[in-house]
């Protein structure tokens, strides 16, 4: 019989209903880490530094194989293979929770473009009942837990969206709007939210309340986060106070004003004291100029007194940009938690691409300080760092490739990058060395090269280079951008010596990507986490 295993909730794993002994709390993570990657191959290291953290033992390989010997006594011999240096468990079709939500998610989002609400309401409740409460419940005090936590929570509030959606586009507005009030007082800046309660409480009936929640809105995201509520809010306000038709139950073919109207991708740029702010609107308009796509420009500042300099300089940065025909909301604000505050605007925001001014200290030492390491550990978006040098706009777009999380997240970057600003995209691997029995990676960056044309429609030029970080400075001499993705040990090493010569070393701007859980500005926009998106698997 095989193990059924459950992560929507407390971990468990069950075999005919019986629940399993799954040992301690280090042995659970490590189960529970195998889970997310099901029927993938984790390294042995980054099982190391999921269950221990910055901390682990000298003999932690010994431990993890411990671990994995006592979960195969439990779970059967078959159930975890051991691959090369890491380790893979195999879990069959239906056998796992989280898939099964995917693949209920993934009809039900059919059922509601294919004009099917009732359907796709009923499917999209159904994935919501897997969950027995916050994923992975009993290890919340595990160092590894949060980030994974989080990824799920993005894929479950996504989908509890839609599924008010669904309801929406079927009549349901009196049935949500109690649910919907609970909803935006508990995720007060998600404005998707605030949409579906605006509309919910004018199609029953109650234009003047659905204006007081637009306002209410308002005050929030100004005293918060010192911006504007977003084009798509603002539109459905116009449309409330003129009583628009588009607002009325909605004819076959169409899901409601909200979904209409919504913008596709939201890109955030955080300038810490404005000296990037000009590098970073120029990327920032490359990447938003396709239809249905915003920009959100952020500079904090640490004290009252720079706040009218900084205000002003934005405030011009935001005219220039919507000039020339860009969504833009910019806003400056006083912040002593700038981590915290720029992870609390990116996931309230639904912003698929957060890129940070490098702090001089991470050059100067080549590790992120506090607020940067929340930033990158936190925000559930695609994070990149900016290191500016002088631009070079007529360069190919370079991207380092090895293969990492992180290096995936770059390539989709790069990728972006290269279709918007209609430059070649170079993807650069080692040569081989024939001596220490080392491959070129001409094979790996083959399949990339054709994941990249699959899922973004840009051809890429591979390129061989000396390993080291120096045949990556030659490969970029030329370059427009440089893209590379973090290290998966960035927040034990830092950004370790090879990347930060290249921070500090490369002619072009500079990159360095952090992979997250939303999937980037290259998805499509029905997709809701990299559980379900990535140029990755496309590799087949």
């Amino acid at each position: 019989m095989a193990i059924e295993y459950r992560i929507l909730g407390s971990l468990e794993a069950l075999e005919e209903g019986r629940q399993l002994s799954l040992g301690g709390p280090r042995q659970r993570v490590l189960l529970a880490v195998l889970l997310l990657h099901p029927n993938e191959v984790v390294p042995a290291s980054r099982l190391i530094d999921d269950v221990w953290g910055e901390e682990p033992p000298e003999t932690a390989t010994n431990i993890v194989q411990g671990y994995v010997s006592d979960l195969r006594h439990v779970l059967g011999r078959e159930a975890i293979a051991t691959r090369g240096r890491g380790y893979a468990i195999y879990v069959e079709p239906g056998h796992l929770d989280l898939r099964r939500f995917e693949r209920l998610v993934e009809a039900g989002t059919e059922a509601l473009d294919d004009d099917r609400p009732r359907e796709a309401s009923g499917i999209l409740r159904e994935a919501l009942e897997l969950w027995r409460g916050p994923a992975l419940a009993d290890l919340v005090d595990e160092s590894f837990v949060s980030p994974a936590v989080g990824r799920l929570e993005e894929l479950r509030l996504g989908v509890l969206e839609r599924r008010i959606d669904s309801d929406l586009a079927c009549g349901r507005h009196a049935e949500v709007v109690a649910e919907l009030a609970a909803l935006v007082a508990e995720h007060p800046l998600r404005e998707w939210f605030r949409a579906q309660h605006m509309l919910a409480l004018y199609r029953s009936g109650r234009q003047a309340d659905a204006l007081d929640s637009f306002r209410t809105a308002r005050g929030i995201l100004a005293d918060e986060l010192g911006i504007d509520p977003g084009p798509a809010l603002q539109r459905l306000e116009q449309a409330i106070l003129a009583q628009d038709p588009s607002l009325d139950l909605p004819e076959a073919g169409h899901h409601g004003f909200v979904e209409r109207q919504s913008p596709q991708r939201i890109v955030l740029l955080v300038t810490l004291a404005g000296s990037a702010i000009t590098a970073l609107a120029d990327l920032g308009e490359a990447l938003v100029r396709q239809p249905g796509y915003e920009l959100i420009v952020a500079s904090l500042v640490p004290a009252e007194a720079d706040l009218a300099t900084e205000t002003t300089r934005l405030n011009a940065t935001r005219a220039t940009l919507a000039d020339r025909g860009i969504a833009v909301r910019a806003a400056a604000f006083i912040s002593t938690r700038l981590g915290d505050d720029v992870v609390r605007l990116a996931s309230e925001q639904d912003v698929a691409l957060t890129i940070v001014e490098a702090p001089p200290s991470l050059l100067q030492e080549g590790v992120p300080d506090r607020d940067l390491t929340v930033v990158l550990a936190q925000a559930p978006c695609d994070v990149a760092l900016l290191v500016t040098k002088p631009p070079n706009a007529d360069g190919p777009v370079v991207v380092p490739f090895g293969g990492a999380d992180h290096d995936w997240a770059a390539v989709e970057l790069g990728a972006w990058l290269a279709r918007a600003r209609g430059a070649p995209l170079r993807l650069v691997g080692a040569a081989a060395v024939p001596d220490a029995g080392k491959r070129d990676a001409s094979r790996l960056l083959f399949h990339v090269s054709l994941a990249a044309q699959r899922a973004v429609g840009v051809a890429a030029e591979p390129l061989l280079t000396s390993p080291g970080h120096e045949g990556i400075l030659a490969a970029s001499k030329d370059a427009g951008l440089l893209v590379v993705g973090l290290s998966d040990r960035w927040h034990r090493e830092g950004l370790g010596p090879a990347r930060l010569a290249l921070a500090m070393e490369a002619g072009p701007p500079t990159l360095l990507v952090r992979r997250g859980p939303r999937p980037g500005g290259l998805a499509p926009r029905e997709q809701l986490t990299r559980f379900t998106w990535s140029v990755a698997p496309t590799l087949g």
